[in-house]
This record gives C-alpha cells, sequence and structure tokens, in this order.
C-alpha cells in the first residue's frame, strides 16, 4: 500500500509497505545483480550506508546459482541475509541486451545463455515462476525492452504483446504465491510502461495496464539512448495517466540530476548501476560534482572524498590513501569507492525526502540538479 504524505507540485513524499518493511519515497535503490553490490559490499554494509531497498535480478540469478537452489535455501532474502525489501527486475531487460540471438513470440523469448550458451525459454510464466522461487517483495512484469529509435508500427505491437503478457504476469503471480510452499505470499506485481518516446503509445499502453489495479507502476525502456529532454518529456506526457495512489518506478535512470528530475516530474522508485560501476572506475559522486580520484592533483590530498559526506569512507580515509588504492590496484579502491557512491546516491534521496517534507524542494532543485552531474 502506498501512502502519500506531502506533495509540492507533482513531487511527492510518500511511504509504502512491504512485506519486509516500509519503505520512505523517494527511494533509490541499490543493485546487486547475482544478490551482492559489484565492488564487494555485503548486506551488513547496505545496511549502514542507509540502502532501503536491494534490487536483483532474475535471468542472472536463474542462471546461477539456479533459482530452485535459492528455495532451497529458503529465498533470496535469507540467502544473502538482507532483511530489508528486494525487488526482483523481470529479465526482459537482460534477454534483450545480452542475448546475440533470440526469437520473441507471443508464448515468451527463446534466447541462449550469456554464460554457457545453453537454450533457454522465458515468458511471462516463467518469469514470475523464477521470480516467486526468489521470494522478492516486489516482482517486475515480464515486458519487452524496445530499442530507441525504433519504427512506430513495431513499437505498437510490441505495446500490445507486453499489455497481453503482463495479463498473464499477474494470473501467474497469484497462482504461485497462492501455494503452500510459497516463499513470500505477499509478493507484490509492478506493471511497466512501455512506447519508446511516442507519447501517444505511452499514454495508451499506461491507460491499459493501469486497468489491472496493480501494486505499482514503472516507466520503462528510458535511458537507452535517448537525449535527457526526451526522457523528461515522456515522462510528463505519461506521469498524468499513472495511477496516483501507487509508486511509480523509473527504471535504469540515473545521474543525480535524472533524479532530481524525476522526483520533479511525480516519480517515487529509481536504480541505476551508474554509482556502483563508476565507483569501480574511481568516478566519485560529491556534493560539488564528480572527481575522479585518479588524478594527479590527489596525490598529497589529505582532504576525506567530500567535507559534506559522512559514509565510512570520509569519516576516515584521505583522497590520497584512496587514489593510491587505485593506482596499487588494490581491491579495496572499489570497495571504498562503491561505498562512497552508494551512500551517497541514498543519502541524496533522503535529502530530496526532507527537502519535500519541509516544502523546500524547489530550491533543493534549482541549487543541486546541475552542479550535481557536472565534472569537478
Amino acid at each position: 500500500m502506498y501512502r502519500l504524505i506531502k506533495q509540492e507540485g507533482h513531487a511527492r513524499r510518500g511511504e509504502f509497505d512491504t512485506p519486509h518493511g516500509k519503505v520512505q519515497t523517494p527511494v533509490f535503490m541499490n543493485v546487486g545483480t547475482q544478490a551482492a553490490i559489484k565492488g564487494a559490499l555485503s548486506a551488513h554494509d547496505l545496511e549502514n550506508i542507509g540502502c532501503q531497498v536491494e534490487l536483483s535480478n532474475t535471468y542472472h540469478l536463474h542462471v546461477r546459482p539456479g533459482d530452485m537452489l535459492i528455495k532451497e535455501m529458503g529465498g533470496l532474502h535469507r540467502f544473502m541475509t538482507w532483511n530489508g525489501p528486494i525487488l526482483t527486475d523481470s529479465g526482459g531487460f537482460q534477454i534483450f541486451s545480452l542475448a546475440k540471438l533470440r526469437k520473441i513470440k507471443e508464448e515468451g523469448v527463446n534466447f541462449n545463455s550469456h554464460v554457457d550458451g545453453r537454450h533457454i525459454f522465458m515468458g511471462p510464466e516463467e518469469s514470475m515462476r523464477i521470480q516467486a522461487n526468489l521470494g522478492s517483495d516486489i516482482a517486475m512484469a515480464f515486458d519487452e525492452c524496445i530499442k530507441i529509435p525504433s519504427p512506430k508500427d513495431y513499437v505498437k505491437q510490441s505495446c500490445d504483446r507486453t499489455y497481453r503478457w503482463l495479463a498473464r504476469c499477474k494470473a501467474a503471480l497469484a497462482e504461485y504465491n497462492s501455494q503452500e510452499d510459497a516463499v513470500n505470499p505477499g509478493q507484490m506485481l509492478f506493471g511497466i510502461n512501455q512506447g519508446a518516446v511516442f507519447h501517444d503509445l505511452r499514454i495508451e499502453h499506461m491507460q491499459k495496464i493501469a486497468e489491472f489495479d496493480l501494486s505499482g507502476y514503472a516507466i520503462g525502456g528510458l535511458a537507452v539512448g535517448e537525449s535527457h529532454q526526451e526522457m523528461y518529456d515522456t515522462i510528463e506526457a505519461v506521469e498524468e495517466y499513472m495511477p496516483k495512489d501507487k509508486p511509480r518506478y523509473l527504471m535504469g535512470v540515473g545521474t543525480p540530476g535524472n533524479i532530481i528530475e524525476g522526483v520533479a516530474r511525480g516519480v517515487d522508485f529509481f536504480d541505476c548501476v551508474m554509482p556502483a560501476r563508476n565507483g569501480r572506475h574511481g568516478h566519485l559522486f560529491t556534493w560539488g560534482g564528480i572527481i575522479n580520484i585518479k588524478n594527479e592533483k590527489y596525490q598529497r590530498d589529505e582532504q576525506p572524498i567530500d567535507h559534506a559526506c559522512d559514509c565510512p569512507v570520509c569519516r576516515r580515509y584521505s583522497r590520497a590513501y584512496l587514489r593510491h588504492l587505485f593506482k596499487a590496484e588494490e581491491m579495496l579502491a572499489m570497495r571504498f569507492s562503491v561505498m562512497h557512491n552508494l551512500y551517497f546516491y541514498n543519502n541524496l534521496t533522503k535529502r530530496i525526502r526532507e527537502s519535500l517534507e519541509a516544502g523546500e524542494f524547489a530550491a533543493f532543485r534549482r541549487e543541486f540538479t546541475e552542479i550535481l552531474d557536472k565534472r569537478v
């Protein structure tokens, strides 16, 4: 259940109930694709850096170690010892981005595993079965992630198929989670809006999937090559037609500025690999912009990464030490950088929530949207 606490323009401060606790929104979900954050962060670390929701991937966990094994181990929460909410994506995006050979038909998608080449079939029922075995709190519907640009007639056909798949997802998940051995009987389903950057298709698709009365709705298929302005315009077009009493999730987005602008347009949930991926390469987010810790100017810099940051790394270590770790190719460099960046993102959404509570989000947006995405 979603509860709206305060609103400023389209920006929403809310609360969402899950079987593993309340989520304060807007929220950034920390991406642990294979039940682990890339950069050597544990579930215990996530607790210490303010993570509310962990996100894992259906396709990757199905390939290894296998969703049935995870079910035997008591589900994903118990397997990775994370007691907070978990969202699992449907595997659709990975199929369309990783699989070199795939065949889409009404039943689902035939493709080869990117790990060992073995044949895999995944459709709505298979995706829901895997996610039910994982026992996440939020299961994402199986959809087709459409390339941008794509011909409008193909996008329309794809949206119609994704709508039919959603009906099958809803029925299948209800069936799996009504069984006696269900890992998480309270598991919820989020539908995904598609339509590329065609506003009329986006609106039509959103109106149709809203009729399913799901627990939440996502805007999918963005941040895949279109401009930031095209993304913002698409969010604005579709937001008006999204249920007001359900959380909205912008999938795979994005930079700190993207998150602030997404909140301004009514989005509640975000996820992105960017903070962890960039951190592993020494690109660190600060309240004054993005720094590359590998630069020579930090060789003797005794300051923390960011004076305005209270993360475990900034409280104890210097820029000079972190630069040394990268130059020495120590694993600790990646761990510290990812820890700092994820703390920054979790703290960013916390500060957005605080600004909304205080009625000061517009001022926060003016101050930080551009500077946070700027390279120092």
